[in-house]
């Protein structure tokens, strides 16, 4: 096997011992959020984010926002300052206005114009990472990977790329921080993801340069996670490649997921995760509609969060959405 190795990191931004995936205190659910204008898309990534639970530990603890020497705009302080009030508010529901007024730092976004969820949430993260660096000179890339950040929700993929004419076999690692999954034709999550780590072939096309054959070939390529992150953010990729339409079928997903089958080593000890927060889309086209959201709290219950609204429910209701995000805590 020849190919691009996982290079250790030189330095360990943190120190991996200091995530803690447990509440480290347990309270009642936070407030509900305001839709300032067509804001929908970017509270429910707020409370999802809100509640997950090594990220709320972390920011609740000031540990960023003490050493921050950022100027102007830092997404870390950010969200410190917006998880704190969300969470502490006695009032039933807070306007996100900090967010709002930076959000052109974080992406192409405005208030007024209807965004996409999942967009909102790698930009984001991604604005959340890059936040972590600031102020470390490190160059390199797997020093980079060892921020807070990537450390909950990073993971790696492993390419194995097979040449067809020789069957040499050459593998390629990348982070990632989460998984887009085609589900046309999929009726589940399991389905979807075994899809995503099949055999793919270039159909005769010739556009890998086999380092054996010394040519441009045909290949089989099998994506799989090889290194599994603490949280794992899945999207159930809802807009059709072809027509761009919404595709609005039901697909099962579950409470307990195990992602050893999709793993490069798939016969080890199950790899379990629990599911903790869902985004819901409703409208019939991907362009139009609103976002909901579904969180677990810290006291272990599960609220349907709508904008304003934060209302007790269980976990069949939580189940039987047309999910657009999954969030899974290990």
């Amino acid at each position: 096997v020849i190919g691009k190795e996982m290079t250790p990191p030189r330095k360990i931004l943190f120190p991996p011992e200091k995530i803690y995936m447990d509440w480290r205190q347990k309270r009642r659910p936070g407030a509900g959020l305001y839709n300032l204008g067509s804001t929908c898309y970017l509270n429910v990534i707020l409370q999802c984010l809100t509640y997950t639970a090594p990220l709320a530990n972390y920011l609740l603890s000031r540990q960023h926002g003490r050493f921050c020497r950022r100027q102007g705009f830092c997404m870390m302080c950010l969200m410190e300052a917006h998880v704190r009030k969300v969470l502490y508010s006695s009032a039933p529901a807070i306007r996100p206005r900090a967010v709002i007024r930076d959000l052109k730092f974080i992406g192409e976004f405005r208030p007024d114009i209807p965004g996409d969820a999942y967009e909102f949430l790698r930009c984001t993260v991604n604005a959340m990472h890059r936040a972590c660096l600031s102020g470390s000179s490190d160059s390199d890339i797997s020093s980079q990977e060892t921020t807070i950040i990537h450390q909950i929700f990073g993971g790696f993929l492993r390419s194995r790329v097979t040449c067809l004419s020789c069957k040499a076999v050459s593998d390629f690692f990348r982070a990632f921080r989460d998984v887009l999954l085609k589900i046309k034709g999929a009726s589940s999550l399991t389905t979807a993801l075994e899809d995503f780590v099949a055999p793919k072939q270039t159909d005769g096309r010739k556009c890998f340069k086999c380092r054996k054959c010394k040519k441009k070939v045909a290949v089989s390529k099998v994506v799989t996670i090889h290194q599994a992150p603490r949280i794992l953010m899945v999207c159930l990729g809802r807009a059709d490649d072809q027509t761009s339409r919404k595709l609005s079928q039901v697909v099962e997903y579950p409470e307990c997921l195990d992602l050893r089958p999709y793993m490069s080593d798939p016969d080890g000890e199950p790899l379990l995760y629990s599911l903790y927060a869902v985004v819901v889309h409703t409208g019939h086209t991907c362009l139009e509609g609103h976002f909901l959201c579904y969180t677990k709290a810290s006291d272990g219950q599960w609220y349907k969060v709508n904008d304003v609204s934060v209302d007790s429910c269980g976990i069949h209701t939580v189940l039987g959405q047309q999910a657009y995000l999954l969030f899974y805590a290990r």
